[in-house]
C-alpha cells in the first residue's frame, strides 16, 4: 500500500467523524479511539476506495510490448498513451506495424471511393475502467507512402449483439 497525501487527510477527516460518533454512543475515552483506530481503516478501503474506483476514470498505464497488445487486446489502452509519447509507430512501414501490432482489426471507410481505405487501419484499444462508461477506445493508423504518418484516437459505441 502507498501512502499518499490524500490516504493520511482522509483517515484524519474519518478518524475525527469515527470519534465523534463513538462519542454519542459512549463518552469513555478508552473505548471511543480504539474503536476509531480500528474501524478507520475499513471505512477507507471498503466504502471510500471503491466509491473512488467506480466514479473515476483512473486507468493504470503501461510501456508497450508487442506480446501483451497481442495477447490482451482488451489492456492495450493502458500501453497507447506510451505509443503515442514515445513515437513507437512513427515512420513505420506496414510490414513493421503488422510484426508489431498484428494484422489489422478492421479498415476505415472511404465514401470517395466507395470501399475500404488500406491506408487507414484501425485497432480496439478495449474499454476504459469506469461504472458510467458506454464507449470503447480504438486508434487509426493513417499511412502516407507506405509509412504511418497520424495516430488518430477515437471512442466508438460499444454495441452488443443482438439475438434475432
Amino acid at each position: 500500500m502507498i501512502i499518499t497525501p490524500l490516504f493520511v487527510i482522509f483517515l484524519v477527516i474519518a478518524f475525527v467523524l469515527i470519534l465523534l460518533f463513538m462519542n454519542t454512543i459512549d463518552k469513555r475515552k478508552w473505548i471511543t479511539i480504539p474503536l476509531s483506530l480500528i474501524l478507520t481503516p475499513f471505512v477507507y478501503f471498503y466504502a471510500f476506495y471503491p466509491l473512488l474506483n467506480i466514479f473515476s476514470s483512473y486507468h493504470h498505464e503501461k510501456y508497450f510490448d508487442a506480446k501483451v497488445w497481442l495477447s490482451n487486446p482488451g489492456f492495450r489502452y493502458e500501453m497507447f498513451d506510451n505509443v503515442q509519447e514515445t513515437d513507437t509507430l512513427m515512420g513505420k512501414s506496414k510490414e513493421s506495424v503488422k510484426e508489431i501490432l498484428g494484422t489489422y482489426e478492421w479498415l476505415s471507410w472511404d465514401d470517395a471511393s466507395n470501399g475500404h481505405d488500406e491506408n487507414k487501419w484501425n485497432y480496439g484499444l478495449g474499454v476504459l475502467p469506469g461504472a458510467f462508461n458506454s464507449k470503447s477506445e480504438a486508434v487509426e493508423i493513417v499511412f502516407e507512402n507506405d509509412k504511418v504518418s497520424k495516430l488518430n484516437p477515437y471512442q466508438q459505441d460499444i454495441k452488443f449483439d443482438d439475438k434475432e
